[in-house]
This record gives C-alpha cells, structure tokens and sequence, in this order.
C-alpha cells in the first residue's frame, strides 16, 4: 500500500464524511428532483415510482462510492482493498458473535425478523429492488468506516480502537434520530454503526470479509 508523504488525516476524514454526505443524495431525489418529475409526495408513489427511486438512488450512490474509491487509491495512494492478512480463530468467533448480536437486536427492535416482515408487507418486486437498495447503502456505510478508521489511525496513532465505528454511529446515529424524531432509533443507530466498526477490525480491514458481514448485520 504506497501511500504519498503529503496525505493527512483531515484527508481520510474528508473522504469519509463525503461518503456520508454521499448517503445524503436521496434527500436531493426525494425533495428536489422527483417532486418535479412525479409532482407527488413519495408517500403516495405507485410501485413503479417506488422502485425507480431505489434505482435512481443506487445508481448515485454507486458513482459517489466509485469517485471515493478512485480519489484514495489515485491522489492519497490508499487503496482498502490491499488489506488481505488473515483471521485467527479467536477472531473469527468474537466476529460471528457480533453478528449474532446485531441480529439478535434487529429481531428484538422489529419484533421479529426484518427480512420475513418486510417480504410480507413489500411484495417479491419491491422487497428485491429494496434489498438491492440496501446492500448499496452498505457500500457507503462500510467506507465511512475505512475512511474515518484511517484518519483515527494517523490522528492519535493507535489501530485497535474503532474510530470507523465510532464516526459511522455519530453520524449514521444522529441523522436516525432527526430524520425519525426518535432518540432511540439513534442510539440504537450509534451502537450498530460501532458494532460495525469492531467487526471491521477483527477482520483485519479485509474488505472481501468485511463487506458481507456487514451487509448481513445491516440488512437482516
């Protein structure tokens, strides 16, 4: 991993907060863009406008992640695909407890299983189409994570705390709890996001491991 002399923190952590600010971009859909377009609320959207809004929102995400990936790989020399070293079993058992955990929350936070109930209420094509939704949401969240991971590295010098985790449950957190009206919803959104964080560490930074596992404690 060749990174250039002149990379700062600040830089990670600009990169980080982009990818959150990149999460952000459905806002844009939903308030400036498809109100023009379908001149109606997304609250009474037919199912086609429903999906077109999952695909349109993937679709920005996927360039802003893109974008991202390409400015740390080619101006800051970071590329977080380069972490490859393996897992202990010590590792692998404290990574899967934690998914267990973070699933274990979401059966208790939904009142049974998010998957199964969200199947039932949505229907085979929104519940595909939103999954699909979710799993390019994941993308972003997981790189505030190496983003923000990397500036709390090169700030204070230590790599075992999860600063990804603890920046991800900041701001993933408190948007939850704003856009929701709920303190709760951001509490519960701030103990995830570090939950993430932890696994992502455990894992050492494979990004291969990483995403999935992540994917599986945010989706189900």
């Amino acid at each position: 991993m060749k990174e250039t002399k002149a990379v700062q923190w600040m830089d990670y952590l600009w990169l980080s907060l982009y990818a959150f600010l990149g999460l952000g971009l459905e806002i844009v859909l939903v308030y400036l863009i498809e109100p023009i377009i379908f001149n109606v609320d997304l609250s009474k959207y037919s199912t086609a406008k429903i999906i077109y809004h999952w695909i349109a929102t993937i679709i920005l995400w996927g360039i802003m992640a893109f974008i991202l990936s390409k400015v740390s790989k080619k101006k800051y020399g970071f590329d977080y695909w380069d972490y490859q070293e393996k897992m202990n079993q010590k590792d692998w058992i404290i990574t899967l407890f934690l998914v267990l955990v973070s699933i274990g929350i979401s059966i208790w936070n939904w009142s049974g299983w998010k998957v199964y109930k969200e199947l039932h209420n949505l229907g085979w094509l929104k519940f595909t189409f939103q999954y699909l939704y979710y799993l390019m949401e994941t993308v972003l969240i997981v790189l505030i994570i190496v983003f923000s991971q990397k500036a709390g590295e090169l700030k204070f010098s230590k790599s075992n705390i999860p600063w990804g985790g603890i920046l991800v449950g900041l701001t993933w957190g408190l948007a939850h709890a704003l856009t929701k009206g709920n303190l709760n919803a951001g509490i519960l959104s701030f103990f995830s996001g570090l939950l993430y964080g932890v696994v992502y560490l455990l894992v050492k930074k494979n990004i291969r491991i990483a995403y999935p596992l992540i994917a599986c404690m945010f989706i189900l």
